[in-house]
C-alpha cells in the first residue's frame, strides 16, 4: 500500500505538456476543422451521434416554467396526502406481498427496470456501443433509483415518499443532478446547450423562481454561479426538472393506488385530520445491526445527507487505532507475525509457480517488504487523514455562522477540504495498487490469470493477463468489478469508485459463489476502500459546494501536490529502506518456516510449551531489533512520523515468564496486590533502541526502558480513556502504573463465555475455543457498543453507553462465521490496549 503514486487523471488538460502523445497520429476525423467555432459540435457527428439541441432561450424558459408548475403541484398534492395518510400508506405497503407491491409500481411506472442501478447494468452490458442504445436506456440513466429490485422492498418506497413529500424540491436539486452522473459522463444523456445563461434551482422555495433562466448580463453574479456551479447549466437544469416532475407524478400515483378505497376528492380534504409525522424505523440487516451497505442503498431515497465530519473522524480514528494495534501485534505476538507473513506470501505474484523464477532469499524479502511497507503506510496514511478530519471539524465549528448555500466557503475551510480530498485520493490509490498486486495472486482467483515471469531471478516485475479458463457469469461479474477497481482506468473514472464499491458489496451478498472467491486478505482491502470511499462520498454530498470543488482546485492543485510531496519525504525514505535488497540480509530472522515462530499459547502450560513460547518471542524480538537498526541507519530518526510516535510510547510487550515447577510455585509467598495477581504473563519494555533519546515521546520510552528494565509479572489494567486525537498523546501502557478503577460488567452467560475466551488466561480454569461472530457482536453490544458493518470484512464499534470516545474496528471472520481462538485472544489484547479491559471485569448478571 504505497500512497505516493498519483491517482490516474482521465481529464485532458490542453494547457499541460503531454509527452505520451509525441509521435502519436490522431485518427482521421474526416477533415474536421478543430479551430472552427461555428462547428463546435462536429465531434458528435464524427462519433455517429446527434449534436445537442440548441433551443432559443424562450423555449427553455417555457419548458422550465411548465415543469416547475407541475413539480410544485405534485409536491403539494403528495405533501397533503402524507400529512393525512402516511401511517396508513406504510402499514398497507408493508402488508403487501412482493408481487402485489410490484403490481402497484408497474401500474404507476410501466416498463420499470428490473435490477438495482439499471444505468450501471446498461453501461456494463453495452460499453462498446453505448451511443447506439442510449435512447433505449434513457430512462435508466436519468432515473437509476427507479427499479423493481429496490422499490419492491417493503421499506424503500415509503422512504422515498417521506423524503419527497416532506421536503421541498430545491432540497434535492443538486443530488438529483448527481444521480445522472454516469449517463452524462458517458454521453448516454446529452443535455441541450444554451450559452450565456444559468438556471436557478438551489435555494429557490417559490414556484415562480424555481427553474428560472437568467442571462449572464441580467445579474452581476450569474456568470460566477455558472462557473462555480452554485447553480446549473440550462441543459442540466432541464434534466433535473424532468427528473423531479416524473418522480413526483409517480409517487402521487402510487399513493392513489395504495389508498384506492378513498375517493380522490376526499383524500386531501378536511375530512381527514393532519397527523403527526410517523417516525421512520431503523434499517437493520439479518444480524440486527446497521450496515454501510444499507446506508448506501437507502441514501438515494432519503433527503440528501449533510456532511458528517464527526462520522468521518470516528471512522478514521478507529482505523488509525487498528493500524497502531497491527504494528504492536506484529512485534508482540509471534503467531500473528507468522500468519501475516505467510498470508502475504499467498498474495504475492510470482511465488506460486511450477517453475522457480526467484531465489528463496528474494521471495522471503518480498514477503517481509510487503508486510513492513503496508503496516507503515496504513499507520501514516490513516493518522494523517484522522488529523485532517479533526481539523475540518474544528474549522466547520469555527465558521458555522458563515457557511450558507448562498455564500462561498471560507477560504481556510475550502483549502482544508481540497487538501483532505487530495490525501484521500492518494491513500485510495495505494489501496487500489495493493488490490491489483494481490488480487490476481490470491488463492481463489489465481487460476483465472496467467503470470508472465521475469527472465532474471533478480527481478520482481511480473505481468498479469487473463487466463483461458472459462468464467461463469458470477465469476465474470466479480472479476470485472475487481479489475475495474484495481486497473484504475476509464471505467472507474466514469462509474466512480464509490458506486463500484457499492455494487461489489451488493453483488457479494447476492452471489455466494462470488463471495467464496474473495480471500480474507482481499476482503480486508475492500474494507479499506469502504473507509476512504465513505469519506469521499461525504465530500460528494457536501452540496452545493461539492459541485465547485473541481473548479476551485484549478488554482490550488499544484500547491496541494507540493505540500503532499514535502509531507511524505520521510515516507519515501522509509520505503527505500525497506527495499527488498536491504531486507535480504535480515530476511532469515523473519522466516516463519521451520517452526521459528511456533506459539502454542492455547495449550496447557508445561515446561516444553513454555520454552517454545519464550523461544519464539526471543526470535521475534531479534527480527525487530534488526529491522529497527536497518531503518535507523538508512532513514534516520523518522521525525514527524506517526510510526516514531507510536513506537516511542512507553508501552510494554506481553511475554511468557520462565517455567517454574509446580512444587516450587506452591512455596512462593502469595502476592495480594490486585495488580500482581496474574502469573501467566510478564510485561517487558520493547528491546529496540530505535528512538531512544530523540525527543519527548522517546524520552518517556527511554525512561520506561531504564526504570522498568526488569520483567514485571502483572495484569495490565487501566482506566477507560478518551479517544486520542493528538499526535503528541502517549498511551499509558506501563503495567501497574494506574489504579484498578475499571467497572464491572454484568453480562449474560452468552457474553461471558465470549469474554472468557477473548481474555483467555492459561493459568485459570478457562477453555480455549472458537467464538461465533454473532456471539462476539452480542458481547460487544452488551457492554455498550453499537456496531456498524462497513464493506469487506470490517465492522466499526462505536461506544454508545460507555464513558469513552474511542471507537474500535474488528474484521469479521471470512469465509467461516467463527473467530479462531488465537484471533479472539488478539481481539482481547486490542481491547486491553484501547480500554484497559481484562477478564475478571466480566461477571454473570443475576437474572432475578
Amino acid at each position: 500500500m504505497n500512497p505516493l503514486q498519483p491517482l490516474a487523471n482521465h481529464q485532458f488538460d490542453p494547457f499541460e505538456p503531454h509527452p505520451e502523445l509525441d509521435g502519436v497520429e490522431l485518427p482521421d476525423m474526416g477533415g474536421g476543422d478543430w479551430m472552427n467555432n461555428s462547428d463546435a459540435f462536429g465531434i458528435f457527428a464524427k462519433r455517429g451521434m446527434a449534436p445537442p439541441k440548441i433551443p432559443p432561450p424562450s423555449e427553455v424558459r417555457r419548458e422550465a416554467k411548465d415543469r416547475s408548475a407541475n413539480i410544485f403541484a405534485y409536491y403539494e398534492k403528495l405533501q397533503s396526502i402524507l400529512e393525512r395518510h402516511e401511517a396508513t400508506i406504510r402499514k398497507r405497503w408493508e402488508k403487501k406481498t412482493r408481487t402485489q407491491r410490484l403490481a402497484v409500481l408497474l401500474q404507476a411506472w410501466p416498463g420499470m427496470p428490473l435490477t438495482h442501478r439499471p444505468d450501471f447494468a446498461a453501461f456494463r452490458k453495452h460499453a462498446a456501443n453505448l451511443n447506439s442504445v442510449a435512447i433505449q436506456h434513457r430512462s435508466s440513466f436519468i432515473w437509476p433509483i427507479i427499479n423493481q429490485e429496490d422499490l419492491g422492498d417493503p421499506k424503500t418506497l415509503t422512504l422515498l415518499l417521506n423524503s419527497r413529500g416532506r421536503n421541498p424540491p430545491h432540497t434535492f436539486a443538486a443530488s438529483d443532478g448527481d444521480e445522472m452522473h454516469l449517463g452524462k459522463v458517458t454521453m448516454a444523456i446529452v443535455p441541450i446547450f444554451l450559452n450565456g445563461h444559468v438556471m436557478i434551482l438551489n435555494g429557490m422555495t417559490r414556484q415562480e423562481d424555481y427553474g428560472r433562466l437568467m442571462a449572464w448580463e441580467e445579474h452581476e453574479d450569474a456568470f460566477d454561479w455558472t462557473h462555480s456551479r452554485k447553480q446549473f447549466l440550462p441543459g442540466e437544469g432541464l434534466l433535473i426538472l424532468e427528473f423531479q416532475e416524473r418522480l413526483l407524478e409517480f409517487l402521487v400515483d402510487c399513493c392513489k393506488t395504495i389508498l384506492h378505497d378513498i375517493p380522490l376528492d376526499r383524500m386531501t380534504s378536511n375530512e381527514f385530520a393532519i397527523q403527526p409525522e410517523p417516525p421512520l424505523k431503523e434499517s437493520l440487516d439479518a444480524t440486527g445491526f446497521f450496515t454501510l451497505s444499507i446506508m448506501a442503498k437507502e441514501a438515494p431515497y432519503r433527503p440528501p445527507a449533510k456532511l458528517d465530519l464527526q462520522k468521518m473522524e470516528s471512522l478514521l480514528s478507529a482505523r488509525t487505532v487498528r493500524a497502531e494495534d497491527h504494528i504492536w501485534s506484529l512485534r508482540e505476538d509471534p503467531s500473528y507475525f507468522a500468519e501475516t507473513i505467510l498470508d502475504m506470501k499467498e498474495h504475492l505474484l510470482g511465488v506460486h509457480s511450477n517453475t522457480k523464477t526467484q531465489s528463496d532469499g528474494l521471495v522471503r524479502a518480498r514477503m517481509i517488504n510487503s508486510v513492513l511497507v503496508e503496516s507503515f503506510s496504513q499507520l501514516e496514511c490513516f493518522t494523517e487523514l484522522r488529523n485532517q478530519a479533526t481539523r475540518l471539524r474544528e474549522l466547520s465549528s469555527k465558521y458555522s455562522s458563515e457557511i450558507s448555500p448562498e455564500k462561498d466557503l471560507p477560504e481556510e475551510y475550502l483549502a482544508a477540504l481540497l487538501k483532505f480530498q487530495h490525501y484521500l485520493n492518494q491513500v485510495t490509490k495505494g489501496v487500489l495498487n495493493q488490490l491489483k498486486l494481490s488480487g490476481a495472486a490470491s488463492p481463489p482467483l489465481r487460476s483465472f490469470f496467467v503470470q508472465h515471469y521475469p527472465i532474471s531471478t533478480k527481478s520482481s516485475t511480473i505481468r498479469v493477463a487473463n487466463s483461458a479458463i472459462k468464467r461463469e457469469k458470477a465469476v465474470a461479474e466479480l472479476l470485472w468489478l475487481l479489475q475495474t477497481l484495481w486497473e484504475d482506468g476509464n471505467d472507474l473514472f466514469l462509474c466512480r469508485m464509490t458506486a463500484v464499491i457499492d455494487e461489489l458489496d451488493r453483488f457479494l451478498k447476492a452471489e455466494p459463489k462470488a463471495l467464496e472467491l474473495v480471500s480474507p486478505y482481499i476482503a480486508t482491502l475492500i474494507g479499506e476502500l469502504s473507509i476512504t470511499g465513505e469519506c469521499l462520498r461525504q465530500l460528494q454530498i457536501f452540496q452545493p459546494w461539492a459541485n465547485g470543488f473541481e473548479t476551485a482546485l484549478v488554482d490550488r492543485e499544484k500547491a496541494i501536490k507540493r505540500e503532499f510531496t514535502e509531507h511524505t519525504k520521510v515516507w519515501a525514505q522509509v520505503y527505500d529502506a525497506f527495499k527488498e535488497q536491504n531486507i535480504v540480509a535480515i530476511g532469515q530472522l523473519g522466516d516463519p518456516s521451520g517452526g521459528r515462530f511456533q506459539y502454542p499459547v492455547g495449550k496447557r502450560q508445561n515446561k516444553a510449551n513454555v520454552e517454545t513460547l519464550r523461544r519464539s518471542e526471543a526470535n521475534l524480538d531479534a527480527f525487530w531489533n534488526a529491522v529497527d537498526d536497518m531503518l535507523y541507519r538508512k532513514a534516520g530518526s523518522l521525525d514527524g512520523t506517526a510510526y516514531k510516535q507510536v513506537l516511542s510510547q512507553p508501552r510494554f510487550l506481553q511475554r511468557t515468564p520462565e517455567w517454574v515447577e509446580p512444587a516450587a510455585r506452591k512455596e512462593e509467598k502469595p502476592n495480594h496486590s490486585p495488580q500482581q495477581s496474574n502469573g501467566s504473563y510478564e510485561y517487558v519494555p520493547p528491546s529496540s533502541r530505535l528512538f531512544e533519546g530523540t525527543g519527548t515521546a522517546s524520552s518517556a520510552r527511554a525512561e520506561a526502558l531504564t526504570s522498568r528494565a526488569g520483567k514485571i509479572k502483572v495484569k495490565r489494567r487501566g482506566v477507560l480513556g478518551p479517544e486520542s486525537t493528538s499526535e503528541n498523546d502517549i498511551a499509558p501502557s506501563a503495567p501497574g502504573s494506574l489504579a484498578d478503577t475499571q467497572p464491572t460488567f454484568k453480562v449474560d452467560s452468552r457474553a461471558l463465555k465470549v469474554f472468557r475466551i477473548v481474555f483467555f488466561d492459561p493459568a485459570a480454569n478457562t477453555t480455549a475455543g472458537e467464538v461465533a461472530w454473532r456471539d462476539f457482536l452480542h458481547a460487544m453490544d452488551s457492554t455498550g457498543f453499537t456496531a456498524q458493518k462497513l464493506y469487506g470484512s470490517v465492522w466499526h464499534f462505536q461506544p454508545a453507553k460507555l464513558d469513552v470516545e474511542r471507537s474500535i474496528q474488528f474484521h469479521e471472520p471470512h469465509p467461516r462465521g467463527k473467530i479462531p481462538f488465537l484471533v479472539a485472544r488478539r481481539h482481547g489484547r486490542r481491547l486491553s490496549r484501547a480500554y484497559g479491559w481484562y477478564g475478571t471485569m466480566f461477571v454473570l448478571k443475576d437474572n432475578s
